[in-house]
């Protein structure tokens, strides 16, 4: 198929992407412009060349094409890219046939193709000026933004961690009464919900008058007083849900929250109002609870994932005085010193021999694109040898470890080679840290960490991430967590999810209704040889690796598992490599292991729900744009087209 078009319609669209203060376009050879439009020689070279085996060669034909744009600067860049995602209708369901010209070029959710992409424009823009063509970070780009290439190799680094002399080994619990600590995660409180506007929407989230037709009174599709599974919380799901807490776990000793707090309006995101957004659930926090240990969501920044690692400049410097100053209550003023660096802490538990580390686990997420600069930082912020002092000195007082942070460290969206760094680490103080904590996924799983990975069996089986599903309802029925915890290990010995079930015909009339959903050791513990049901046992790595063989074994196990993973809302259909694939990604703490293959134009799926594709808590336009590219030929060619008009060099 050729896309020919009018000079006038042509040129109408070139204006778009230009603006007022774009480059003029070059009329110096109109009949070589012409046959550019329609011969697409470079189109189709680049489209042969990404799905077929060169796949990598055709990327790094990209990448000199998208760095010859990013230098004609960050202005016509970001014009280029916010058309691209608006015609290629990134955010559509049905993908337009390659014959329709109309539907190519129609127009669907503008505001958050121009918001997020002026947003997060300038930072690639910049790394795509630095990128060296054929170099780990270029290969990590077509990877990240495209689906192309493999994953880069980790570069070895023996990290440089104080031997263990004593060959410590982990405590046995003690027997004694456990103590409770809650965990919840991405509540993604919006304060802009509006009962009664439409929960039916194109946008990443509903229930928002973003038109007439989507006010009250005006849609067939009308949002509940506590929230639906379009749209994040509202402020009455949140307080709901604090509530909640007070009443079932009115012991609680401590509560861990593990990030993301602002929204999913990533197009239109400010300073003031991520602050406003922060300073107010932390407020409701202080109010229900007695201790918090919170950690940074890739949400909580603007632009949304943006956080500059110290040693590029100090644009991240809000977000961490901002999150030190609502920690400093609970975690003190040297600890809220520290976060103010670098958004992570480490602070002893006053009641208990435990020491909480918070991490900022954004400087290992992909979607961080301040981390793909032309040489990529092998320890950004300095937070590994950080981690490591405070690691070593717990372990020299006989300190017990919670390490809690955003994102899972075996997340497919970690970088490898962090992961890689971070659990060395975490094998050399297994026997120090008790257990780690995590959110962002908006599931309920967990993560084992071993010792000889990927060689993983429940002798090496070391350490244990719990993985904490979400408030906010997208991906299934508000929940939280409860542990019984050990008070003297701080072993973790049970785990009770708590959750909310929205089809409740009551839901939305008389409120949440909080209950127990189910309980890890009562639930797994029955089916392990010998059973674990001692309610002082702690539920070891050993145990969650032998649980892992169950779903091996017992498909109808594993199908509760996974209707667990949304709390009961959706029954996916998985089996053989989709169940594989599921239990290997509960094996790997490193996400070097994770079993996630890139594929062609992985950032541009499209949901069964007939809205966007995107992560629970990474949604990013700029990465389906791209993706678009290579997904669709007839936007590869409408870009191939826009190229020429800038008199863009274009490479293959």
């Amino acid at each position: 198929m050729r896309l020919s078009i009018t000079l006038l319609s042509y040129f109408s669209v070139i204006a778009g992407v230009l603006g007022t203060d774009g480059p003029a376009i070059v009329l110096q050879d109109i009949n070589e412009n012409q046959k550019t439009l329609h011969t697409n020689d470079w189109a189709d070279r680049i489209w042969k060349q990404v799905q077929g085996v060169s796949s990598c060669s055709g990327c790094q034909g990209l990448l000199l094409t998208f760095k010859s744009l990013a230098n004609l600067g960050d202005r016509t860049f970001i014009n280029t890219l916010q058309n691209v995602c608006k015609k290629s209708k990134v955010f559509s369901f049905n993908l337009p046939t390659e014959s329709s010209l109309s539907k190519l070029l129609q127009v669907e959710d503008a505001d958050v193709c121009d918001g997020t992409i002026e947003l997060q424009g300038p930072i690639v823009a910049e790394a795509l000026r630095n990128v060296a063509i054929g170099s780990k970070t270029a290969q990590h780009f077509c990877v990240t933004f495209l689906g192309l290439c493999k994953y880069p190799s980790v570069e070895e680094w023996d990290v440089p961690v104080p031997p263990d002399r004593a060959q410590r080994k982990r405590p046995v619990p003690s027997g004694r009464d456990p103590i409770k600590v809650v965990h919840y995660s991405d509540i993604h409180v919006d304060q802009l919900y509006t009962e009664g506007s439409s929960a039916d929407c194109n946008k990443p989230i509903c229930c928002r008058s973003f038109s007439e037709a989507d006010e009250p009174g005006r849609t067939d599709s009308p949002a509940g007083p506590f929230g639906e599974h379009t749209c994040d919380s509202p402020a009455s799901l949140e307080q709901s849900m604090y509530e909640a807490i007070k009443e079932l776990v009115p012991d609680a000793a401590f509560t861990v929250f593990t990030g993301d707090i602002v929204d999913h309006s990533i197009w239109n995101t400010t300073w003031d109002y991520n602050e406003h957004q922060i300073i107010t659930s932390y407020e409701h926090m202080d109010t229900h609870m007695s201790i918090v240990y919170g950690t940074a969501g890739n949400h909580e920044a603007h632009p949304t994932n943006a956080y500059q690692p110290s040693s590029l400049g100090d644009s991240s410097s809000w977000i961490y005085d901002l999150l030190a100053g609502t920690w400093s209550r609970w975690i003190g003023r040297e600890a809220a010193s520290k976060a103010a660096q670098i958004g992570a802490y480490s602070t002893k538990y006053p009641h208990g021999n435990l020491r909480v580390i918070s991490l900022n686990t954004n400087l290992y997420y992909r979607g961080n694109f301040w981390l793909f600069q032309r040489k990529m930082l092998r320890d950004p912020s300095g937070q590994l040898d950080w981690l490591i002092q405070e690691l070593h000195n717990a372990e020299k007082s006989g300190e017990r470890v919670y390490i809690i942070g955003h994102m899972p460290l075996g997340d497919r969206n970690a970088f490898h080679d962090q992961s890689n760094y971070l659990n060395q680490i975490v094998n050399r103080y297994s026997a120090t840290i008790a257990a780690m904590f995590f959110g962002h996924t908006h599931r309920d799983h967990f993560q084992i960490t071993y010792s000889e990975a990927p060689n993983n069996t429940f002798e090496n089986a070391l350490l244990t991430s719990y993985i904490g599903p979400s408030l906010t309802p997208t991906s299934g029925m508000p929940s939280f967590r409860v542990y019984d915890v050990d008070p003297v290990t701080f072993a973790v010995l049970d785990v009770t999810t708590y959750s909310a079930d929205m089809s409740s015909p009551t839901y939305q009339t008389q409120g949440p209704q909080w209950k127990k959903y189910y309980s890890a050791k009562e639930t797994y513990g029955p089916l392990t040889n010998p059973p674990v049901t001692d309610p002082k046992a702690e539920l070891s790595a050993a145990f969650w690796h032998n649980i892992t063989e169950v779903f091996e074994k017992d498909q109808t196990v594993f199908d509760n598992y996974m209707l667990r993973l949304s709390r009961g809302w959706v029954q996916p259909e998985c089996t053989d490599e989709c169940r594989t694939s599921q239990i290997c990604m509960l094996r790997a703490a490193r996400s070097q292991d994770g079993c996630d293959v890139p594929t062609l134009g992985h950032s541009y799926h499209a949901r069964m729900d007939n809205r966007a594709e995107r992560d629970e808590c990474g949604i990013s336009v700029l990465q389906a744009t791209f993706s678009a590219l290579v997904a669709k030929k007839g936007v590869l060619e409408m870009f191939h087209e826009i190229l020429a008009s800038l008199n863009v060099k274009l490479h293959v």
